[in-house]
């Protein structure tokens, strides 16, 4: 089946980072690129968190919780590199709290709301297993910050990858009612997988400096990954959709801006308050 022309949803506002000159200089386009590898960690982490106290058993209302708080950690990491790269004295928690949605970076894929336990399981497996050959290519970047924080963070979402990996095969080769709810969910969120791999002008520029990844160039591992556990699950490989674009330069959908409402309203409501 030919794949359908992508969709990079217009925005009447880029943001006010939005890398879109064609010669950039090394410290904006780390800046910027740090935004995306914390952003992602972020917004997937504040996701996992709303199913605390509601998962289906006291064990994986834990391990929910736990990769939550190994993806804030990371994004705390890549967003504090974000704020010495660009070096207008703003933390991790001023990223994190004192931006509006059209300067955020993450990829659509984090930002989907839950939906279903199998919706949740469908969307962490094909964002893991992607950010685990992310962060082992990217323990090799030139920059030794980034090689550093990849280093620890591929141990953690590895086991990311391999929770998601048994609770799809589970629910996938369960029940008629399990079955049914596993495909729904990777169908779904798999309109959002090409975007992790969409190599834009900044993204090219980091992997030729040798900072970032060659995305494309760990596509075929992906895909393989994520068809065997699609194929030990029974499930069938869902068929190409058109693909969404455009989390990357600050269009979003309109989940994120609730998602945001939530997780900013106390820094916000008290910008000077000390704890």
């Amino acid at each position: 089946m030919a794949s359908l022309p992508p969709i990079d949803l217009p925005s009447a506002a880029t943001g006010a980072g939005a890398f879109d000159t064609p010669a950039p200089s090394e410290g904006s386009a780390l800046f910027e690129y740090l935004l995306r590898l914390g952003d992602d960690s972020l917004i997937l982490g504040q996701r996992l968190s709303e199913w605390c106290g509601h998962a289906p058993s006291v064990e994986v209302d834990l391990s929910l919780a736990n990769i939550a708080l190994d993806l804030v950690g990371q994004a705390t990491h890549f967003l504090n590199l974000a704020g010495e790269a660009e070096g207008k004295g703003r933390d991790d928690d001023a990223l994190a709290f004192r931006r509006d949605v059209l300067d955020f970076r993450n990829c659509w894929l984090v930002e989907q709301p839950n939906g279903d336990f199998a919706q949740t399981m469908a969307r962490q497996l094909l964002f893991s297993t992607w950010q685990k050959l992310l962060f082992r290519s990217l323990v090799g970047s030139s920059e030794p910050t980034i090689a550093a924080v990849a280093e620890k963070a591929v141990k953690e979402v590895t086991y990311h990858q391999e929770l998601a990996s048994e609770w799809v095969i589970r629910l996938g080769d369960g029940t008629e009612e399990s079955r049914r709810r596993m495909q729904e969910g990777l169908d779904w969120m798999w309109r959002f997988v090409p975007e992790l791999f969409e190599m834009d002008d900044l993204a090219a520029f980091m992997a030729e400096k040798g900072i970032g990844v060659d995305l494309p160039a760990i596509r075929d591992e992906y895909d393989r990954q994520i068809r065997d556990v699609i194929a030990e699950a029974t499930l069938d490989l869902p068929p190409d959709q058109r693909p969404i674009l455009g989390g990357r330069r600050g269009h979003h959908s309109e989940h994120l801006g609730h998602l945001l409402a939530a997780m900013q309203f106390l820094p916000r409501t008290y910008p000077d308050a000390v704890w």
